[in-house]
């Protein structure tokens, strides 16, 4: 059989074509992320991750955390396993509406229980502790292609996760500013007019605050009203041209002594992450469904309970995803349960997940980053941790 000359597809019109689809494929993906926002919050201190999520369906939870056990009858129930800690009502809610989603035991990639050695690992993304001078999310604002994404730090200084090449905007929430600032700014703004460093950090940080003021109605938010300062900071992200991604750091989850249950310590601390988690959905308004919030720690604590009513340093711990670009789902990984046989040196929560593999299926599925570039440039040595698909 002859095929006419019009219906003849060569092998060059066929890769072509091909291409041509391709090509148009990765700009629609393209498109379809530039709205999309990402959230990192890190929980300094060791959070317990068996508190934040008590196993009541664990057989061996009870015994081995004695008072600070967290009462079945308290628990906001997940499911037969899991439950989410009382004072987190608003993360509940999130659940319920297919929003939120939990890891149960993740970890590092390395076995350790110093904070700032701990820190440094979860912040840089590297494989092992030594040397890394930038963070992960810095290196993945300039991961994405063309023009660099653009991040939001909120705090007082900038986190190591933020740290690199890329600048990072930074806006630290504060109570409201002296009489004098005014004469103040312009002393500054004279001074550093010359310096071709300090004089467009002066000029940067001047814009953020007019933003900061302006977002936030001329409240002046400040650290101590959670709420108020996370929906503030969201505002940045749901602003015109504002930037894809935020750190925020909260600080306090280190309890070594009366940690408590559903009411103390802890609980006072995951109520203001619920807070949080609140005000940055509230401030996202609809920017809210393309946005994935990440909630990680250093490590866990141990699994069980010491002699003065709180928890020693450990190893895994929970992982928090939240946000309206999430795909419904059950928990993220698996459970390696708290029986004697399977405690990490005899004392730990076992992890079952390197936390890479979390923060890489959100950069590639959400943010729309090339794996290869995550795989080598973002987490360079870090091939064993495989990105966790289906999250969003």
């Amino acid at each position: 059989m002859t095929v006419s000359a019009p219906l003849a597809l060569s092998r060059r019109a066929v890769l072509a074509s091909s291409f041509g689809a391709a090509f148009l494929g990765s700009r629609a993906f393209a498109a379809a992320t530039a709205n999309r926002k990402l959230v990192v919050i890190i929980a300094r201190g060791g959070m317990d991750g068996c508190s934040l999520i008590p196993p009541i369906g664990d057989p061996n939870y009870a015994a081995l955390r004695g008072p600070i056990a967290i009462p079945a009858e308290a628990v906001l129930r997940l499911d037969e396993t899991f439950g989410l800690h009382p004072k987190l009502e608003n993360l509940y809610r999130m659940n319920r509406a297919g929003q939120a989603r939990i890891a149960p035991a993740v970890a590092i990639p390395e076995r350790i229980r110093s904070h700032f050695e701990a820190q440094d690992l979860l912040e840089s993304g590297g494989a092992k502790l030594y040397g890394a001078t930038t963070g992960w999310l810095n290196r993945a604002l300039a991961a994405g292609g063309g023009q660099p994404l653009k991040a939001l730090s909120v705090g007082a200084q900038t986190p190591l996760i933020l740290r690199g090449p890329t600048q990072a905007q930074s806006w630290s929430p504060g109570g409201a500013a002296p009489p004098s600032s005014d004469r103040l700014v312009a002393a500054l703004q004279d001074l550093y007019a010359g310096d071709r460093l300090l004089g467009p950090a002066l000029a940067s940080g001047l814009q953020t605050e007019s933003m900061a003021d302006m977002l936030s109605d001329g409240k002046a938010p400040n650290a101590g009203d959670p709420q108020a300062f996370a929906v503030t900071a969201a505002r940045f992200l749901a602003a015109p041209n504002g930037p894809q991604m935020a750190v925020l750091s909260l600080d306090g989850f280190d309890t070594h002594a009366r940690q408590g249950a559903a009411e103390g310590q802890l609980a006072n601390r995951l109520r203001i992450l619920d807070q949080v988690l609140a005000g940055l959905e509230t401030g996202l308004g609809p920017a809210w469904k393309d946005t994935v919030v990440v909630v990680a720690t250093e490590f866990g604590r141990t699994a069980r309970i010491n002699g003065t009513l709180g928890l020693d340093h450990g190893t895994a711990s929970a992982l928090v995803l939240a946000g309206g670009a999430l795909k419904p789902g059950g928990i993220v990984g698996d459970w390696p349960t708290l029986a004697d046989d399977k405690l990490f040196e005899n004392r730990d929560l076992a992890p079952t997940l390197d936390v890479r593999s979390v923060f890489k299926g959100v950069l590639i599925d959400h943010m729309g980053l090339d794996r290869r570039a995550v795989e080598t440039a973002v987490f360079p040595n870090g091939a064993a941790a495989a990105p966790v698909q289906g999250l969003v």
